[in-house]
């Protein structure tokens, strides 16, 4: 049996990174993305320069849940929330596009990450006796807007800010979803700019990724999970249909073999020896 001659490791090495490269690009594309959390309107849940992983494909299987972290693509009536003055000098225009590439760069300035409040046909209003946010009649408890974080109930309501806790009721349009900052004193957001299509969605944030002491799951808080029990999804949600996501789940791992085989080595790489 003839033996296939293994390549040298400076051969070798350049391959094994291209392919990581590409496997990272397939990943961000398709699957999961690195998403930088870039203002305060989020906290206490999302601090200011955390990062969370974003799963790309759930909402090609299945329809947004009240309760969800979503990061979306605001429409033109959504304001950028924070905009810096950026270098473009070639270097620094050649790490963003790396950066974005692979999905660790900072999201762009149409891109947005915020709570889902309602879904279509839902009826949200601020505030009932409590001074909480209601969804078709009910009081929601929201544990996670920590004290401070909330906006001022005696401020009248502002039309184009979104500075009072109080808001005159909306009906979510069909196709649309009501989303709101978990820091209501500073967030911008359905309040004040309006609903956003559910086809705006780009993922749901389902953990916290860095920094290392911060790592943690992002799920449904219990009072959403309560309310979703006794009270059915409104109608009005666009139909999901299998994306290319779903498709080409299998690429990553396609691409690896075909590369490994081309270079002669087995699909899971073989581990380098030392001389003895």
């Amino acid at each position: 049996m003839i033996r296939r001659k293994e390549m040298p490791l400076w051969q070798e090495l350049p391959l094994l990174l291209i392919v990581a490269f590409c496997l990272a690009v397939l990943i961000r594309t398709f699957l999961v993305q690195a998403f930088y959390i870039p203002s305060g309107s989020m906290q206490n849940t999302l601090e200011i320069k955390d990062r969370v992983l974003v799963n790309k494909v759930v909402y090609d299987m299945r329809d947004p849940v009240r309760g969800e972290i979503v990061v979306f693509r605001g429409t033109d009536n959504w304001a950028p929330e924070v905009t810096e003055q950026v270098s473009n000098s070639f270097v620094a225009k050649l790490g963003r596009t790396i950066g974005d590439l692979v999905g660790v760069s900072r999201p762009g300035e149409r891109d947005f990450i915020k709570r889902v409040i309602g879904l279509p046909g839902d009826k949200v209003a601020c505030c009932d006796a409590k001074g909480r946010i209601t969804v078709n009649g009910v009081g929601i408890d929201e544990s996670y807007i920590a004290e401070g974080f909330n906006s001022d109930i005696n401020q009248p309501p502002n039309p184009n800010q979104c500075t009072s806790r109080r808001f005159t009721e909306i009906t979510v349009p069909e196709g649309e979803m009501f989303v709101m900052g978990d820091h209501r004193a500073v967030s911008q957001d359905a309040r004040c700019q309006g609903p956003v299509p559910i086809d705006n969605i780009i993922g749901r944030a389902f953990v916290i990724v860095w920094p290392s002491s911060r790592f943690t799951s992002l799920s449904v808080p219990d009072v959403w999970k309560t309310y979703a029990a006794d009270h059915p999804t409104a109608a009005g949600l666009p139909e999901r249909r299998p994306g290319p996501a779903t498709e080409l789940f299998a690429l990553p791992f396609i691409l690896s073999a075909a590369l490994s085989a081309r270079s002669g080595l087995p699909f899971s790489i073989r581990r380098r020896r030392l001389p003895s």
